[in-house]
C-alpha cells in the first residue's frame, strides 16, 4: 500500500523561530510513519536560509524535499505553517499551523486565512482565544450595510512548542566547549535573547530598549561590584551593519541617561546552534533571563531557558505564561497600550494592543534577583520540572497525535496490484 502524500510547505531550513517549530512539527509528522512527507521550503522574512545543510542531525528532511511537479496531483494532506493570511487549501485535508499572534487583534485576512483550512493550529491558548474573540462587519461600499459578519468558523487547536530535553538541558561548566565569556569580566550577568525589530525606544515588540533602559536605572551609580547584560541579538541579519546597529541604540540610551557609572552591556550578534545556545544558557556567568517582551505567541526561548533551572524574569501577558508558573517565575505586572504606529506592519496592526510593563516593578524585580540570589533560583528549580513535565517535545508529540486522530479522516490507501504475466492462448 502506498501511502498519504503530506505535503508541508514551511521555513524549515532558515535560522528562525518558525523554522525551529517547522522541523519540529515535520519530524513529529514522520515519525508517525503514516504518511509519505513531501516538503516545500520557504523563506522567512530576512533570516538566513541554509539550515539543515549546516547542521547534520536536520540533513534528513533534505530527503524528503519535493518534486518540481508534486502539484500533478493533488496532495492527500496539505499543512502551511506561516501567518495565517497566506493559508491556502492546496489539499483533500489542508492543515494550517501558525504561531499565532502577539497582539489583542489582527487584521480580517487572518480570520479569513484560518476559515480557508479544514484545521488550524497555534502555539498558546492565548493565541487561539484571541482569533476566536475576532468578529469584523464587511459593509457593502455603496450602502454601507453590514453584508457579513467575518468571525472564525473553522476548527482550531493547541499544539504547544515542546523542547527536546536531550538538548535543552542543565549542563556543567565542564561541558561547554564552544562558548568562552572569558572577555565578560563580571561573574553574574543577565541574558536577553531576541530580534531587535522596529519600534521606537519602548515600542518595539521584544521591547529591548526598555530592556536595557531598566538594566540601567537599576544598577547605576552601584558602589562595588555590578551585574552586567549579555544581549544576544540582532535587528532582523548576523551582519556587521547589524552589530553596528544595535550598538548605536545601545549607545543612545546610556547617552540619554546622563550618568558615567552604568552597568556594562554585552552583545553576542550571530548565529547559535541549539548545542551552542543551551551553552550560553547554562554557562555559570549566566544567571538569569530577563526579557521585557510585549506579547509572544509562544516564547521559545523562555521554555528553552527555563530547563536550565535558573530564574526568568518578564512580562506577565500572552503566549508564554502558558509554560511559565507563576509561583516558580518573575511574572510582572503591568498594562495593555495601544501597539505604537511605529511598531505597525503587515501583522501588528493600529487598533491592536499589547502589554506594557511596569518599569518600576521592573527595576525593583532585577534588584531582588541580584541580591537574593539563592532564594529565586530555589524558585526556578520547581518551574525546570515543571516545564519538563508538562512542555517536552515528546509531549507535543503525543498531543500532534491526539489531534490528528480526532481531526484528520482516514486516507484511501492506494494498493499496488502484482499481476502474473499474461500469455497469448492459440
Amino acid at each position: 500500500m502506498s501511502k498519504p502524500r503530506f505535503v508541508i510547505s514551511s521555513p524549515f531550513d532558515t535560522y528562525s523561530g518558525y523554522g525551529a517549530r517547522s522541523r519540529d512539527i515535520i519530524k513529529a509528522i514522520i515519525a508517525t510513519g503514516k504518511y509519505k512527507v513531501e516538503l516545500l521550503s520557504q523563506k522567512w522574512g530576512e533570516t538566513s536560509w541554509g539550515f539543515c545543510g549546516d547542521h547534520p542531525d536536520w540533513r534528513f528532511l533534505l530527503n524528503h524535499l519535493a518534486t518540481p511537479d508534486w502539484q500533478k496531483s493533488k496532495p492527500d494532506l496539505w499543512m502551511q505553517i506561516t501567518i495565517p493570511n497566506e493559508f491556502q487549501p492546496v489539499g483533500k485535508y489542508s492543515i494550517g499551523l501558525t504561531a499565532g499572534i502577539e497582539a489583542t487583534a489582527c487584521k480580517a485576512e487572518w480570520i479569513q486565512g484560518l476559515n480557508r483550512m479544514d484545521l488550524n493550529l497555534v502555539s498558546s491558548n492565548f493565541a487561539k482565544e484571541t482569533f476566536k474573540a475576532m468578529v469584523y462587519d464587511r459593509k457593502d461600499n455603496r450602502t454601507n450595510q453590514v453584508v457579513e459578519q467575518i468571525k472564525l468558523s473553522k476548527p482550531i487547536e493547541v499544539l504547544f512548542e515542546g523542547a527536546n530535553l536531550d538538548v535543552w538541558k542543565s549542563i556543567k561548566s565542564s561541558e561547554i566547549k564552544e562558548i568562552n565569556l572569558d572577555s565578560i569580566k563580571e561573574e553574574f550577568c543577565f541574558l536577553c535573547v531576541g530580534h531587535w525589530m522596529q519600534g521606537d525606544l519602548g515600542h518595539d515588540r521584544k521591547n529591548i530598549g526598555v530592556t536595557i533602559r531598566n538594566f540601567f536605572e537599576a544598577f547605576k551609580n552601584k558602589v562595588g561590584k555590578k551585574p552586567a547584560l549579555i544581549l544576544k541579538s540582532s535587528v532582523g541579519t548576523a551582519s556587521y551593519m547589524s552589530r553596528d546597529e544595535i550598538l548605536d541604540r545601545i549607545k543612545g540610551i546610556r547617552d540619554s541617561l546622563g550618568v558615567t557609572n552604568l552597568p556594562n552591556i554585552y552583545l553576542l550578534n550571530g548565529e547559535f546552534n541549539d548545542e551552542s545556545l543551551n551553552e550560553l544558557y547554562n554557562h555559570p556567568k549566566v544567571k538569569a533571563m530577563y526579557c521585557l517582551t510585549k506579547g509572544e505567541g509562544f516564547g521559545r526561548p523562555f521554555l528553552e531557558f527555563s530547563l536550565t533551572g535558573k530564574p526568568i524574569i518578564t512580562t506577565g501577558w500572552s503566549g508564554h505564561v502558558d509554560f511559565l508558573n507563576k509561583e516558580f517565575v518573575s511574572l510582572l505586572p503591568g498594562e495593555l497600550e495601544d501597539v505604537h504606529p511605529s511598531a505597525t506592519n503587515n501583522w501588528l496592526i493600529k487598533e491592536a494592543k499589547w502589554f506594557k510593563v511596569n518599569d518600576g516593578a521592573s527595576i525593583k524585580r532585577l534588584k531582588e534577583v541580584y541580591k537574593k540570589y539563592k532564594h529565586f533560583l530555589k524558585l526556578s528549580q520547581k518551574q525546570k520540572y515543571y516545564a519538563k513535565k508538562n512542555f517536552s517535545y515528546n509531549k507535543m508529540e503525543e498531543k500532534l497525535k491526539e489531534i490528528f486522530n480526532n481531526y484528520i479522516p482516514e486516507m484511501a490507501q492506494q494498493v499496488k496490484l502484482n499481476l502474473s504475466q499474461l500469455t497469448k492462448v492459440d
